[in-house]
């Protein structure tokens, strides 16, 4: 029988792929991509772009589209034959990375190619290519000697193994525990779709009455919404202690261990390569110059958020002690009293604004708003070799010609890995024969699915939720790059590529955008201009305590791989350092937030977390010129995505963003827009 992962398709054969084809795949791929680059390198010859880059990149992109598949499902569809697989087959990509980026061969042919009268008629596109292309092979220890290269390549494929078994972990501590509910008072105040879920996910344990997970959507509409505050701190401590030492699964799916080993043999990399530290060694390719800029600039917003939050602090608990005669805000505490609050402040409440979300209308909303800005089309592909029945595909297109593809994934369910991203199934370049290679996006998130006939209700927050990972999407999908190292958000720094994502949520509260994107569930009926003006009036509501919140993280995270000593650092003490700087409200000891803190652990977000901040500064700052100019005025959409969402990673984000806004950001749209002043 064929193998589908090694079969030229347009779009991946989800229905096809077995676990037991992935390793074959792999590993056919990997010899037949060593085999190439030893021809490559074998002569000797000088190579031109055709005859080195182009034939590197057809090799890899073909590896990557055998891959992209498997990893997409191993998030959306994970089952222990499929995770086997996938593990098997990490350490083996992670050999062949490092083997590339230490081929002495290859990257002299890169220098030869650099350093040659060809480089000078090379568009720009290209030389950043190859300009990267040389950076990145000092990253990944050519200059050192043979002994640290092989233990370079040793720390790369510990690293690959033990952040996927962090990520495991806090899946299989999410899905590990629930509380199984028989009387139906303790749910009061959840709203009817979350006991609607909660009754289903009790039928699918063929148990009676209701069962609450640690699925976000069913965690968040308890902390939210019960009156049951000691349902709420059973549910907090359950999910605050996820695969740590603490909390009712303690020690079953701990990360301890393993958080300490990834931090250890970063810190060794990074020495290797002659950084001080794995921060210095992240910002080698990002837009920041040195830690103390990035610290400084964590610092500066939190102190002038400070005392906003600590006033909204104040407050809440004078609304928790005059409401229910509450004496101490806890931790579990905090989001329903905020959502009471915001109730009776404003009249309004992310439940109320459920039924003028509902997810067909949203989509088509978030199509228009794009069209209208980018002149782009969407079109639903009704047939297509899906994964799972809650898959959608959509064609994109421009003046009748087909540009790009996009999955989305919605819904939340077993064996899917929480929260919501975007990731390129396929990126946008010219192959070798002259033709055109469309990217393909899969865009996750992990909405409540419909329940009781009704089409799934989005809250307002889940609606911005969507916008910001498609921003993502567009950013990949609308590229103009043909060299696939450029291509979509390949080779943009990481503390610039947030832009396109924050940038794009800001239509979620355009009254003209939300006439596209709400209409009530049953009527059609527009979100009435008195909820619009109230939704409006609460936009800044604590946005103090959620600015302070995420600069907590940022300030950790940075913090963490900056200052880490191996066999000195204590994780939890650099953490607790870090609230007692930032936070206004101290969690419970037993919090161990880090165990399930898969950006950095688990992601690529590893001295970066601080990147949201930091393009929110710049998209906060793009989207001032949509202020001053019109929010749909389609020559600034225009302007906005020829120079940033065409452009890819072929030019330096800084220039680009001048070339859009006239000037470099400033911090003050930012603060503005979180009515922070």
């Amino acid at each position: 029988m064929s193998n589908p992962l090694l079969e030229q398709h347009l779009l991946p054969p989800f229905s096809r792929i077995r676990p037991e084809h992935v390793e074959p795949a792999i590993d056919e791929l990997l010899a037949r991509n060593r085999a190439r680059i030893a021809e490559l390198t074998g002569s000797g010859d000088a190579r031109d772009w055709d005859s080195l880059v182009a034939v590197l990149e057809q090799i890899n992109d073909e590896l990557s589209q055998a891959w992209s598949p498997i990893s997409h499902l191993n998030s959306v569809m994970n089952s222990d034959e499929l995770r086997d697989a996938y593990n098997r087959c990490l350490p083996k990509l992670s050999q062949y990375w490092t083997e590339l980026g230490q081929n002495q061969a290859l990257y002299e042919a890169y220098k030869g190619l650099a350093e040659s009268a060809a480089y000078a008629d090379l568009d720009q596109a290209q030389k950043t290519v190859i300009d990267h292309a040389l950076r990145d092979f000092r990253l990944s220890g050519i200059a050192l000697p043979p002994a640290q290269q092989k233990r370079f390549a040793e720390l790369q494929q510990r690293l690959s193994e033990l952040t996927t078994r962090f990520s495991e972990n806090v899946l299989d501590a999410t899905h590990g525990w629930y509380r199984h509910v028989t009387d139906e008072a303790e749910l009061e105040g959840l709203p009817a779709h979350a006991i609607a879920a909660a009754r289903e996910a009790a039928q699918e344990r063929e148990l009676e009455g209701w069962v609450i997970t640690l699925d976000f959507p069913a965690y968040f509409a308890v902390m939210t919404h019960a009156k049951n505050r000691a349902l709420r701190e059973e549910l907090y401590r359950a999910f605050s202690t996820r695969a740590s030492d603490q909390g009712p699964t303690a020690g079953q799916w701990d990360n301890s261990a393993i958080m300490t080993e990834i931090l250890d043999l970063r810190v060794e990399l990074a020495q290797l390569l002659g950084f001080d530290s794995y921060a210095d060694y992240s910002l080698a390719t990002k837009m920041a110059q040195s830690p103390d800029q990035v610290i400084g600039f964590i610092e500066d917003l939190a102190a002038k958020s400070r005392a906003m939050a600590e006033r909204e602090l104040g407050e809440l608990k004078q609304f928790a002690l005059d409401t229910d005669g509450l004496d101490e805000l806890c931790a579990w505490d905090v989001t329903y009293y905020g959502e009471k609050l915001k109730e009776a402040r404003f009249d309004i409440s992310q439940e109320a604004l459920r039924p003028y979300f509902p997810l067909p209308k949203v989509l088509d909303g978030l199509f228009a708003v794009a069209g209208r800005l980018f002149d782009v089309q969407f079109e639903p592909i009704d047939e297509f070799d899906s994964w799972h029945p809650d898959a959608r595909l959509y064609r994109l297109s421009r003046d009748g010609d087909a540009i790009a593809y996009c999955y989305l994934d919605p819904f939340a369910r077993a064996k899917k890995r929480g929260g919501a991203w975007m990731a390129d199934c396929q990126i946008r370049r010219r192959r070798a024969d002259g033709s055109l290679q469309l990217p393909v996006a899969f865009l996750v998130c992990n909405f409540t699915p419909p329940t009781g006939g009704q089409p799934a209700l989005l809250t307002h927050n889940e609606v911005t939720t969507l916008f910001h990972e498609f921003g993502h999407g567009l950013h990949h999908m609308l590229t103009r790059m043909e060299c696939a190292d450029v291509s979509g958000i390949n080779g943009v720094a990481w503390d610039a590529v947030e832009l396109p994502s924050q940038f794009l949520e800001n239509w979620c509260w355009e009254p003209e955008a939300l006439g596209l994107i709400s209409g009530h569930y049953e009527t059609g009926e527009p979100l009435p201009q008195e909820m619009l003006d109230k939704m409006l009036a609460a936009k800044h509501f604590q946005s103090g305590m959620m600015m302070l919140r995420q600069l907590e993280f940022a300030l950790f995270d940075f913090r963490l791989h900056h200052e880490y000593v191996p066999g000195k650092t204590d994780v939890q003490a650099v953490l607790d350092g870090v609230r007692a700087e930032v936070a206004v409200l101290q969690p419970p000891r037993e919090n161990r937030f880090q165990h399930g803190f898969t950006h950095i652990f688990a992601g690529g977000y590893a001295a970066g977390y601080y990147s949201y901040k930091w393009a929110e500064v710049l998209s906060a700052d793009a989207f001032s010129r949509f202020e001053e100019d019109g929010i749909f005025n389609p020559e600034t959409g225009r302007a906005f995505r020829e120079a940033i969402l065409e452009q890819g990673g072929s030019r330096d984000p800084m220039e680009l963003f001048v070339r859009f806004r006239g000037r470099e950001p400033k911090v003050d749209a930012l603060l503005r827009h979180s009515g922070i002043e």
